[in-house]
């Protein structure tokens, strides 16, 4: 298991889940112009609490979705800001 948590590969998941989470915000939008089925926003908020805040953050504004929605406009930076004192908190304790 120790293998599998390496640097790198944290990296590479942290990439990976904010880029997923800035398309997620770009297909949403889309779709929401088009009509069609949209991710809900349970969908959006997970992808967010699963590390792609950023991504999500930065496909709310480049894309000027949800952007009118306290709870997406309060929520994602929240998150963020959860994780990152989380993961603070953790090296330090570490």
């Amino acid at each position: 298991m120790e293998e599998l948590l390496t640097i790198k590969n944290i990296i590479i998941y942290i990439l990976l889940i904010n880029i997923i989470a800035f398309l997620a915000m770009w297909i949403d939008k889309k779709r929401a112009e088009n009509g069609e089925w949209r991710i809900s926003e349970n969908g959006l908020f997970t992808l967010v609490l699963l590390g792609g805040g950023i991504g999500g953050i930065a496909g709310m504004y480049v894309f000027r979705h949800k952007t009118k929605k306290l709870k997406f406009t309060i929520g994602f930076p929240t998150i963020l800001i959860l994780e990152i004192v989380l993961i603070i908190y953790y090296f330090i304790k570490w």
